[in-house]
């Protein structure tokens, strides 16, 4: 893990084709641009957390519903 103090507008490179880009901010939150090819899945760890989540719920929906079912047979 890496852990850097930068100046606003301070960037770092990633390969030869990612550019992260520090634009400031304030108390809790950072502003930041990320210039990437199309084909670079970008995604917020917030985002895959509630994708993860949607995921074991619609499972464990799945498996009560399965479960149920041989209960009833």
């Amino acid at each position: 893990m890496l852990m850097l103090t930068v100046p606003k507008e301070e960037y770092l490179m990633i390969g030869k084709d990612v550019r992260i880009t520090f634009l400031g901010g304030n108390n809790n939150q950072l502003r930041v641009m990320i210039d990437a090819p199309k084909d670079v899945n970008i995604a917020r760890g917030r985002a895959i957390q509630k994708r993860a989540a949607k995921r074991a719920a619609k499972k464990a929906a799945a498996a009560a519903a399965k479960a149920e079912s041989a209960i009833e047979e």
